[in-house]
């Protein structure tokens, strides 16, 4: 059997996937989590061979939760599922750990063949999109700015974005005020920025916001 957490913030993608998974006999879902300090709690505290991340939550970031489980827990299996389409956010995800990358337009079929395929160890990515975009990054001196972020940078860009405060991402990455600052500095110098409404305007531009 098949042990499937699900962290979304929203109630109704969290029934729907739990429904399709419960028409699958040999997978069952364990736990549920609404946010990211949620998901944190269940990563450590519950049994689960999969967990499926949405990758935009409240709380904790989902890079983090990545990080964390992989450090904690290297032979569980993490499935990113998004909106966004996978050359924004893939090879990033991919890159911090995540296992699989779907995004929410996918068939329910696909969700269940990448659970089964890297609960047994296997990875369910696109290697020609993925070739494509470490080519694109390394290569391309026109490759969209937010691609040279680091994965700091780019979850306090994320969250400026979405208008939150330094103190607010400061306390959620539990980093100093002055910390988060100076990520904001360096990230306003990469995209060729100067203000908050210029993060915004960005992410809108490049279809990083829901």
């Amino acid at each position: 059997m098949i042990k499937i957490a699900i962290a979304d913030d929203h109630a109704i993608i969290r029934a729907g996937l739990a429904q399709i998974i419960s028409e699958t006999p040999d997978m069952r879902v364990v736990a549920e989590a609404r946010s990211g300090d949620e998901a944190q709690d269940i990563i450590l505290d519950a049994e689960w061979d999969v967990f499926i991340l949405d990758i935009s939550m409240p709380g904790k970031n989902v890079l983090d939760l990545i990080r964390i489980a992989k450090k904690q827990l290297p032979n569980r299996a993490l499935l990113v599922l998004s909106s966004y389409p996978e050359e924004q956010y893939a090879l990033r995800m991919l890159r911090a750990g995540a296992d699989a990358y779907l995004t929410k337009a996918d068939a329910p079929e696909k969700l269940i063949a990448a659970i089964r395929n890297i609960s047994e160890g296997g990875k369910l990515t696109n290697p020609e999109l993925t070739k494509k975009l470490f080519a694109e990054h390394i290569t391309n001196p026109d490759y969209p700015p937010h691609h040279t972020l680091t994965d700091r940078e780019f979850q306090v860009f994320c969250a400026i974005s979405i208008g939150k405060r330094i103190n607010d991402i400061a306390e959620e990455m539990a980093l100093s005020s002055k910390t988060i600052s100076t990520y904001r500095i360096r990230l306003l110098k990469k995209l060729k920025a100067t203000t908050n409404a210029d993060i915004v305007e960005y992410a809108m531009e490049f279809g990083l916001l829901d």
